[in-house]
């Protein structure tokens, strides 16, 4: 390995004869700055990284210089997740101008190469931002759902305009998933969104100066939110060459654009994977995918009812409990670290606002914060997690909880759900005081006890 003692006799010794490139002592100084991985541990200057960690979408929104943004909340947000301990945060770093019904606008790009300025430099502004205040950030570059555009617009740029809505009624479930997953089939679709992930990966920070290969805040860069080959087995079947063609070549075009960061696939796991650990193992298994991610959502996948929490806490608990030691067992098999990068609950009595009680979310999270600390603790796979969301001072504008365009109040809960479904309140004081301790205990938990002498 080359040292930065090698770079300055090198630099010596050709004076006067070769300049040195000027990024390169910079870069060699600081490569120990960014996340990698070493088997089952991810790491930072060496020394295991672990971390209680958000989702916060709508980031760059924030960060715009725009009238739907708004840098001084953007800045106080961060100053709260730091002081409980939060040190990554998990955003969307694409969106699609889409003709679906509940897909946020503005957006960062639409069918050309001209992309949205306000929203790139809102970006930038977040990770610098994050920089300062030693976080962490994981880039997905677009949704296999609706509601920042997704897979179901890139078809739309190059099939004439022919869609279907998600919760469409007409198109039960899983048929919006099934057309979605039509992406990974149309090499044209693909190709609009791999000019994205060039420009994007191939961006310097406007704010910085920097670089985003050469940016350390960055953890990681994430192939989509929640890819998955189909909705159903039999398209997911059908589909399956080509879904693992986009997840392997994606992530190989990320690695030749950027050698500095880790590469993940967005997954939800066993449930993106039509419930095949075959399918989960091979997607997770290409070399050039770093860490493995599950997301647990027990009320979306009916583990819990949320007007019945008190009756249906325990069942669910039990179904969250199996697919952790799942997707644990995965992980060590593969050698990979795991990240359980969304997990959410419902308020008590199934409400949305900040006034709402939140007794068996915090359960919950307890639930997941345990198994994270348990794994640290005992040399197992997972490095940390990212609850959902940080609604942090955000509320809902209108009295039906529904997000409509020309909001810029955002939230943790995307457009397509109720505000204030999830998300996490600067607010919920029992939810926070709960986080903090997780990242208090994270920090401290020393060496896992097998490597302990």
């Amino acid at each position: 390995m080359t040292t930065r003692r090698d770079l300055l006799g090198a630099a010596a010794a050709l004076t006067g004869t070769l300049a040195l490139p000027t990024t390169t002592l910079a870069q060699a100084a600081s490569k120990s700055a960014f996340v990698r991985r070493d088997g089952t541990r991810l790491t930072l200057d060496g020394k295991p990284y672990r971390f209680a960690g958000a989702n916060i979408w709508y980031g760059a929104y924030l960060g715009a210089n725009a009238d739907y943004g708004d840098r001084d909340r953007l800045r106080r947000e961060l100053d709260t997740l730091q002081s409980i301990g939060v040190t990554n945060l998990r955003l969307l770093a694409s969106s699609e101008t889409s003709p679906l019904k509940n897909a946020v606008k503005p957006s960062f790009r639409n069918r050309g190469t001209v992309y949205n300025p306000a929203l790139l430099d809102g970006l930038d502004y977040c990770l610098a931002e994050m920089g300062k205040r030693g976080m962490k950030a994981v880039l997905y570059l677009t949704n296999f759902w609706e509601w920042s555009g997704g897979m179901m617009t890139y078809l739309t740029y190059v099939n004439g305009g022919k869609f279907i809505d998600a919760n469409d009624p007409a198109h039960p479930w899983p048929q919006f998933a099934d057309a979605t997953s039509e992406f990974y089939r149309t090499p044209k679709a693909v190709a609009l969104y791999h000019d994205w992930v060039r420009a994007l990966v191939g961006r310097t920070n406007a704010v910085t100066g920097k670089p985003y290969r050469d940016d350390p805040t960055i953890m990681a860069w994430q192939l989509a939110n929640e890819p998955r080959p189909g909705g159903g087995p039999q398209v997911a079947a059908r589909n399956l060459p080509f879904f693992q063609d986009w997840v392997r070549g994606t992530a190989r075009l990320i690695k030749t654009l950027d050698s500095n960061h880790l590469v993940s696939t967005g997954s939800e796991g066993l449930k993106g994977s039509v419930e095949r650990a075959d399918i989960y193992k091979t997607e997770h298994g290409f070399p050039e995918i770093d860490y493995c991610t599950a997301h647990i959502w027990p009320l979306n996948w009916s583990w819990v009812d949320a007007k019945n929490l008190p009756g249906t806490h325990e069942a669910g608990r039990a179904k969250v409990a199996e697919y952790l030691q799942q997707h644990e067992a995965l992980a060590r098999g593969l050698n990979k670290p795991l990240v359980i990068e969304e997990f959410g609950y419902p308020r008590d009595g199934g409400g949305y606002d900040p006034e709402g009680t939140t007794s068996f979310k915090d359960r919950y999270y307890g639930q997941i914060f345990d198994a994270v600390l348990n794994s640290v603790r005992t040399g197992g796979p997972i490095a940390g997690s990212n609850f959902w969301a940080w609604n942090g001072e955000g509320r809902a504008v209108h009295g039906d909880h529904r997000f409509r365009d020309g909001d810029t109040n955002w939230l943790g809960d995307p457009p397509h759900e109720p505000q204030g479904w999830y998300g996490v309140y600067d607010k919920d004081a029992t939810t926070l005081a709960l986080i903090k301790a997780h990242a208090h205990s994270l920090a401290t938990a020393g060496a896992p006890i097998a490597a302990r002498r």
